[in-house]
């Protein structure tokens, strides 16, 4: 494989054990834990400066803190998003600024594109012809756009809720689509069965392959840089599966590992109030979440009752004094128009959970006034442009 210099390999975050990255591709091979890409952050020269003489071109311009050098990664320029101010959305929300992540500008429209490009990249390198997952829909387009990119065939497995952009795009970039059910539960039990049919399929499915949350980190990289490296008091992250908050935690540790931060920012994990099961483990103290009985949302890219990596996820709300906010679903709906009527900006329902959940926060009481807030809009609002109008129709728009 063709790695940066500081990429050490891959460790297990369960039993610590260490691998090479082309001997081993996904679990651990001793107790079948997650594994996470590591490096020697010792052997990583990296400053403000250097950054800020390179182009914001793409993910890649931090290819030191990735596994894989731009020059072999599988990539359509993603990443390089703007960061928005909402004047607006900070007066109401009664805060001294209020700045919008606008990852819907990604190059299929959503924030999976930056762990599409790098989990692709490692699959090309480990020399496979068949990539799978299972997905709510963006994920699942994502992965279809950058195997096409890296002349793989991919196998996607959705629920039929997903949306009629995804489906389509899917088949557009020549995947394989396989609607299954009507949850994403369906989804992954018809993916573990194809996945078990064809021991040549390299999965892509959040946390089995090391490499999702990878790119996903750099998000938060561009979201720092871009506020001049001052930490937010507050970055609110849609969540569902939970592969943007696990990686943001990592980005954030290893910013400060270089010295490039001083201090955490506050991660918190907005979801729906349908399917929280981050949030109710956050409210009752636990360790663990307790996977949700009956989901009932219409954010269906977050409504994802047992989070894999659950564990993780509240790792990253606790270690950086974040939090975790549910609001309804109307809630989230009317946020998702807020936004866009006042500063036309567009989001689908489910990264209007993020705002909603800012929203949220602000009624109770947690801010002071003076607080910088981050909302991460993690898919375009024209995927589910449908539901947001038919919000408004039911309001008598």
């Amino acid at each position: 494989m063709e790695t940066t210099d500081a990429f050490a390999g891959l460790e297990c975050v369960d039993c610590g054990a260490t691998y090479d990255a082309e001997a081993v591709s996904h679990r651990c091979p001793d107790c079948d834990g997650f594994l996470d890409p590591s490096y020697e952050y010792d052997a990583i020269d990296l400053d403000r400066e250097t950054l800020a003489d390179r182009p914001f071109d793409s993910q890649w311009r931090y290819e030191e803190l990735l596994p894989f050098p731009r020059e072999s990664a599988v990539t359509t320029n993603e990443g390089a998003t703007p960061l928005v101010d909402c004047p607006d959305l900070a007066d109401e929300l009664g805060v001294e600024r209020v700045v919008i992540k606008d990852d819907s500008r990604n190059p299929t429209g959503s924030t999976t594109d930056r762990g599409a490009s790098v989990a692709a990249t490692a699959a090309s390198q480990h020399g496979t012809t068949d990539v799978a997952l299972a997905s709510t829909g963006n994920g699942g387009q994502a992965a279809a756009a950058y195997a096409g990119r890296a002349d793989l065939e991919s196998h996607v497995y959705v629920p039929s809720r997903s949306s009629f952009t995804n489906k389509a795009m899917i088949n557009v970039h020549g995947g394989d689509m396989n609607v299954v059910g009507g949850r994403f539960d369906d989804a992954v039990g018809a993916y573990e069965e194809g996945m078990g049919e064809h021991d040549d399929w390299y999965s892509l499915q959040p946390f089995e392959t090391p490499y999702r949350h990878e790119g996903a980190k750099t998000t938060l990289f561009e979201i720092l840089e871009s506020l001049e490296w001052e930490v937010p008091d507050a970055i609110c992250y849609p969540t569902g599966i939970g592969v943007g908050l696990v990686g943001a935690y990592k980005g954030a540790t290893e910013l400060r590992e270089l010295g490039l931060i001083d201090e955490l920012p506050p991660l918190y994990a907005a979801q729906a109030a349908g399917c929280a099961p981050i949030v109710d483990a956050v409210e009752n103290d636990r360790d663990e979440h307790e996977p949700v009985d009956r989901p009932d949302t219409i954010c269906g890219e977050i409504e994802i009752a047992d989070p894999p990596a659950g564990s993780r996820v509240l790792e990253a709300v606790r270690e950086t004094d974040g939090g975790a906010v549910a609001t309804e679903d109307r809630d989230i709906l009317e946020s998702g128009v807020r936004v866009a009527t006042h500063e036309g900006l567009e989001l689908a329902p489910s990264p209007a959970a993020a705002a909603s959940g800012a929203w949220e926060l602000a009624e109770r009481g947690e801010f002071d006034g003076d607080e910088t807030v981050v909302i991460v809009n993690t898919t375009a609002g024209n995927k589910e442009g449908d539901v947001l109008r038919s919000h408004l129709m039911s309001q008598g728009v």
